[in-house]
């Protein structure tokens, strides 16, 4: 926990060394870099409980399988969309970056 703490505190230190323009194009930066870890553990762990499900299901009723797998391949690919635009609204942040006039 403390190495979070020191990596976090880094990056806020660099965020208040420059002028205006450097400390919002530095947050983006932060905000990117927060927003895609925590959007990939959570589709990670949708992800995971969905393929828990689907082999749960299988395994209750083998007969179900194939409908199953198709159901699941649907609601993974809805989890990694998410993550997928979350992707693009961190590449928006740090390439086209709205915040700087």
């Amino acid at each position: 926990m403390k190495k979070v703490f020191l990596f976090v505190f880094a990056f806020l230190a660099t965020a208040f060394a420059g002028d205006g323009e450097a400390t919002i194009q530095a947050y983006s930066v932060i905000a990117a870099g927060v927003g895609l870890g925590l959007a990939a553990l959570g589709g990670a762990i949708g992800m995971g409980h969905t393929a828990a499900a689907t082999i749960a299901g299988t395994a209750r009723n083998p007969g179900l399988g194939g409908k199953l797998m198709t159901t699941m391949f649907i609601a993974l690919a809805m989890i990694e969309a998410q993550v997928i635009y979350t992707l693009v609204i961190a590449l928006i942040a740090l390439y086209a970056n709205p915040f700087l006039g």
